[in-house]
């Protein structure tokens, strides 16, 4: 009895790993496609406003998302309410806590990432990027520092706009991949989207 069980499982995790591993050139090239939009529309407008060093609208946790929301669109993690507040939430708690403590990163830099996460919980709004959003206020250049809360607004909401944005367009063109794809965010966006096409 306990060997057909462990043969079942081995079947099963061959069959999922088999799956998971099968190439799909269609979803790399949709998955391609937003991500380099999504990002490339950031990196012009910072192109236009800032230089150098000085950039703000391109943060590291952005390129994480992009992974999410383009990549492994079906996760929880990846649809709006997590993108966007995950975000905000962890933006937020990431300027506070340097205001709180500035000079001293070794309880900054820990305290940030981990008031994000339960924030997160507390919220459901978990995105995994949230945590390097809030990290990156506290350990991130001068320039960042310095924007203090319109870090929230400039570039967090603003660079997540344009990534759910982004991900609503290239995530719906093809009938095989459906962005948001959980629940009411599935059903309000489609219900919009079929009226807006009948007109």
């Amino acid at each position: 009895m306990p060997v057909q069980k462990i043969k079942r499982g081995y079947r099963k995790t061959r069959y999922i790993l088999y799956k998971e591993t099968l190439i799909d050139y269609k979803e790399h090239f949709w998955s391609f496609l937003g991500s380099f939009a999504g990002i490339g529309i950031l990196a012009y407008i910072q192109s236009i406003h800032f230089s150098g060093n000085d950039a703000v609208y391109l943060i590291g946790s952005f390129g994480a998302s992009s992974v999410l929301v383009y990549g492994i669109i079906q996760s929880p993690f990846s649809q709006p309410r997590n993108l966007v507040g995950g975000h905000l939430v962890s933006a937020f708690i990431g300027v506070t806590v340097h205001k709180f403590t500035p000079d001293i990163i070794w309880i900054a830099a820990p305290l940030a990432v981990s008031l994000a996460i339960i924030l997160m919980q507390i919220t459901k709004t978990l995105h995994p990027p949230g945590g390097a959003t809030a990290l990156i206020a506290v350990i991130g250049s001068d320039k960042i520092k310095d924007l203090g809360y319109m870090y929230v607004l400039s570039p967090v909401l603003i660079g997540v706009l344009i990534l759910l944005f982004t991900a609503l367009i290239f995530n719906n063109m093809t009938s095989s991949r459906i962005y948001p794809s959980h629940s009411t965010y599935h059903k309000h966006y489609h219900k919009i989207r079929k009226r807006l096409s009948r007109k």
